[in-house]
């Protein structure tokens, strides 16, 4: 079916909106990510005992990031719709409740990093590594409140779909995060080596100063005027907190079930061999890198979706939902013909050892395989968002990698002997089928304008 010329033009209309909110986004997950790779680098030339010990701290504190991050992605849609209805004098007041809902979400983070003995005896850290393990966290805990506002601010700019500060910040704090950890795990400047503490204090100073840069410039930049932002004090809201909540709260279970998939494959993994255990580790790092990009495109389709509910625009929903997804298959288009045609080209990039060369190569293909479906339903899942629909979403994804997903690669890894590429066959299946799932829900979300114009910051 053709479209129409007006039809053509509104498609292109929203991919270049949609791509020019997006682009920042991409680019600062990506120094997101590579802060993890700071971390890890300065670490390793430190010595292989502090690489290990920040390697497993850190995976402890993905868990506090993806809580705090999926609870502030209640932010951006609730903007984007009062931005879209032509409310901006209403986004101060909501703004004002989600920094309450950042401060108590960063004060309980900063508790239970600082407290995460239990679940490092659960995973059976080395008891050599375990000292190093928890001086990283106490360290890095300090950082919780300034991540969840940080986000808290981030969602306010991207709702207002001003993302090139968000790259800015990031890139900033990827820059500062590589000399000062320097400085303080390798003691200069007169100062003692501090080495895996001395990581976790220069990540928590890195994301003390990107908030506190970000306040900062949202105080003054003349995009935010108008907003009310600081025109009185408000005491915490209950029913106001509870609206974010209850958008926020589905994201974070969210997010938690994804990364919780990946972290319980990476355990049972681990009973079958340090090779076995390198060649996932080269393999989803190359995942979690590619993924970057669908993901920032899913934080702009929410934005765009979110504003034509703002302005009550059935038809430029579904252009923003659809044409986002489409552009997230076309990027995926991209990562799996590089998966899939240079599978050990890139598996050689990260070793020489020819055992996890010849391994790490299946699963890169493996990996190929699910790109289609892991940008549908991140893209998807952003579309809803802008909806404000996240309980269904929540339901569908915890469904999709722990009913489907993980039992059926623990199948096929452990009772069929497929070892690895068994559990990433679960990884694709479970992917799959969240993509089929969300996309069908946005789809006839969409259709039957489940939504609604907004009247507050409630869910629709």
């Amino acid at each position: 079916m053709f479209l129409s010329p007006s039809d053509r033009a509104r498609v292109a209309h929203e991919i270049g909106a949609t791509l020019a909110l997006a682009a920042p986004l991409i680019l600062a997950q990506l120094a997101a990510v590579g802060t993890n790779v700071v971390d890890a680098v300065l670490a390793g030339h430190y010595s292989a005992h502090v690489l290990g010990a920040v390697a497993v701290g850190a995976s402890i504190w993905a868990l506090a990031i993806v809580s705090g991050i999926g609870m502030m992605m209640a932010v951006p849609p609730s903007v984007s719709q009062l931005d879209g209805a032509g409310r901006r004098g209403e986004v101060g007041a909501v703004f004002r409740q989600a920094l309450w809902l950042a401060i108590g979400m960063g004060v309980l983070l900063w508790f239970g990093v600082r407290h995460a003995g239990p679940l490092i005896d659960l995973i059976g850290v080395d008891p050599g590594l375990r000292n190093d393990v928890v001086a990283f966290l106490h360290a890095i805990s300090w950082g919780a409140p300034a991540l969840t506002c940080y986000f808290a601010l981030r969602g306010l700019s991207e709702g207002l779909s001003m993302t090139l500060p968000s790259m800015f910040f990031a890139l900033a704090g990827l820059c500062v995060l590589a000399p000062l950890g320097y400085v303080l795990m390798f003691g200069k400047f007169g100062l003692e080596p501090q080495g895996a503490r001395g990581c976790g204090v220069a990540t928590a100073l890195v994301l003390w100063m990107e908030m506190l840069g970000f306040a900062v410039y949202i105080s003054r930049h003349g995009n935010y005027r108008g907003l009310n932002l600081g025109e009185r004090f408000d005491l915490p809201n209950p029913r106001r907190i509870r609206e974010l909540l209850s958008i926020g709260l589905p994201m974070a279970i969210t997010l938690l079930a994804e990364g919780g998939l990946f972290v319980a494959v990476a355990l049972a993994l681990g009973t079958l061999g340090e090779t076995v255990v390198a060649s996932h580790q080269v393999a989803l790092n190359i995942a979690s890198v590619f993924f970057m990009i669908p993901l920032g495109l899913a934080m702009a389709i929410t934005v765009r979706v979110g504003n034509a509910v703002g302005r009550g625009d059935a038809q430029g929903v579904r252009y923003a939902g659809f044409c986002g997804i489409a552009l997230a298959v076309l990027t995926q288009i991209v990562s799996a013909s590089l998966m899939l045609g240079l599978p050990h080209l890139i598996a050689s990039l990260y070793t020489r050892d020819a055992a996890v060369i010849a391994l790490a190569t299946q699963l890169i293909v493996l990996a190929g395989v699910f790109q289609f479906s892991d940008g549908i339903q991140v893209a998807s899942n952003g579309a809803l968002r802008g909806l404000k629909d996240t309980r269904a979403p929540m339901a569908m994804t915890l469904f999709a990698y722990w009913v489907i997903g993980m039992p059926f690669g623990w199948w096929l890894a452990f009772r069929q002997g497929l070892g690895a590429r068994g559990m990433w066959m679960g990884l694709v299946a479970g992917l799959s089928v969240a993509a089929l799932l969300l996309f069908t829900r946005f789809w006839r979300s969409s259709k039957t304008e489940r939504w609604r114009r907004p009247t507050s910051t409630s869910p629709t």
